[in-house]
Formats: C-alpha cells, sequence, structure tokens
C-alpha cells in the first residue's frame, strides 16, 4: 500500500461496510451471549468484543497521533494489551457495548480526520517493539480485524459472509507471512493463484476462497480446503 491506500475509495468503503455489519451483530447480541465461548480458544464472546474495542481505540490513537505529527504506539505494552482486555471482557454486557459503539465512532472520526500527508508516518504496535508499521497499514489492519473477528464471534456470521474484495485482500496480504514450506492456493470461486512461502513449488491447496482465507488465519481444523499431495501445508494462527 502506498501512503494514499488508506484513502483509497473501496478500501475505506469496505472498511465501512465491515465495521456498521459489526456493529449491528454486536449491539443485537442478548447480554447473556456475551459470556459464551467464542470461536478462539479460552475466549468469550465479551473478550472478542473487548479486543475489537481497545483494538479502535489504540489504531485511533495512532492516526491521532500521525495527524498531529507525535507519532503514538497502539499499546503501551503487550501486557498491558492483554490485561485491558481480560479486565474489559469482565465488563457488564450493556457497558461493554456502549464502549465498543463509542470506539467504532472514534476511529471513524480519526480517519475522517486524516490529510494526505499524515499516512506517511510510521509506528510501533508497542513501545520498543523493533519494528515499526506504516500509518497507512491502518486501515488494511482494522479491516481485517473487523470481519475476521466478526467471524469469531460465532453469531452468525460467518467466513462465508466476508464481501468477495476483503476475500481477495485477505489471501494477498496473508503472503507477506511466513510459511515453514511454500504451496499455492487456487480458489475454486476466483481466477487467480496465490503464492505462500519462500520457494517455488509445494503443494496445491483448493476450496472456495472464504474456506482458504479461514484456514490461512489458522482457523478451524482444513474444513473445505484440500491438498492435492492428501496433506495440508502448516500455517500458523493469526
Amino acid at each position: 500500500m502506498t501512503h494514499d491506500a488508506g484513502l483509497a475509495p473501496h478500501l475505506a468503503d469496505l472498511l465501512a461496510e465491515a465495521d456498521q455489519a459489526l456493529v449491528r451483530t454486536v449491539d443485537g447480541l442478548p447480554d447473556d451471549a456475551y459470556a459464551e465461548p467464542s470461536l478462539l480458544p479460552d475466549w468469550t464472546r465479551a473478550h472478542v468484543v473487548a479486543h475489537l474495542t481497545l483494538n479502535a481505540e489504540g489504531l485511533a490513537g495512532v492516526l491521532h497521533g500521525a495527524h498531529l505529527g507525535h507519532p503514538r504506539t497502539m499499546y503501551s505494552s503487550l501486557e498491558a494489551r492483554n490485561g485491558d482486555i481480560a479486565e474489559l471482557a469482565t465488563t457488564d454486557p450493556a457497558d461493554l457495548r456502549e464502549r465498543f459503539l463509542t470506539s467504532v465512532g472514534v476511529l471513524g472520526e480519526a480517519l475522517g480526520a486524516m490529510v494526505d500527508d499524515d499516512w506517511d508516518g510510521r509506528f510501533e504496535r508497542v513501545p520498543g517493539a523493533g519494528t515499526d508499521i506504516s500509518v497507512a497499514q491502518v486501515p488494511l489492519m482494522r479491516l481485517r480485524e473487523a470481519e475476521i473477528h466478526h467471524a469469531d464471534l460465532g453469531a452468525d456470521y460467518t467466513a462465508a459472509d466476508w464481501p468477495e474484495a476483503f476475500r481477495v485482500i485477505l489471501l494477498e496480504s496473508m503472503t507477506k507471512r511466513p510459511y515453514p514450506a511454500p504451496f499455492e492456493a487456487r480458489p475454486t470461486d476466483l481466477d487467480r493463484t496465490w503464492h505462500y512461502g519462500e520457494g517455488g513449488g509445494g503443494p496445491v491447496v483448493t476450496g472456495t476462497s472464504a474456506a482458504i482465507g479461514w484456514w490461512l488465519t489458522g482457523r478451524g481444523s482444513g474444513e473445505g480446503v484440500s491438498s492435492d499431495t492428501g496433506s495440508l501445508p502448516e500455517v500458523e494462527s493469526w
């Protein structure tokens, strides 16, 4: 992504639609559903909502800092980030829901305040991380968080509901991750092939783009995905 990719209309539209759909789901969850398990190990739905809330607040802070010319990290530390999620997940569902809705609005306002030059900056996820991230990546980061964790809620929204444009973005962005061995993915519903890992060759993985995307993030057990070697390549959780 270039510096103005954060302002790309199609990405802005996808993010707005993803957050709106997420808001509808979270707002519609009965209070007793928050304590129920999500699709993520050891996390309830409240943990997922808490994470999405803090993620929106953290990214809004990054954007605000970039707009003012004072770079900020997303979180003060990994320990604080994890502790804040655990603590917020114990909040009364009505209060958690309200904070989540507010966080989405705050992030939207921060995105709307950005001007072209603001996207040129960089930030760290936590202080001293040793690697920095382009501010221009923030819209894509939030889009993935919103779409993937929406499905993680296990509340009638699944990977099969992901828009095609997001599925393409996800499969492309996952090529940037490291893999133990190379392989290719050929979705049955898209006329494209993606290569993962260093080097050429490797197994060819097929399935719908939604099923492959879900599997690439380390979710499920490969349902709807198959390999021409009979064994799926190793991938890590996102």
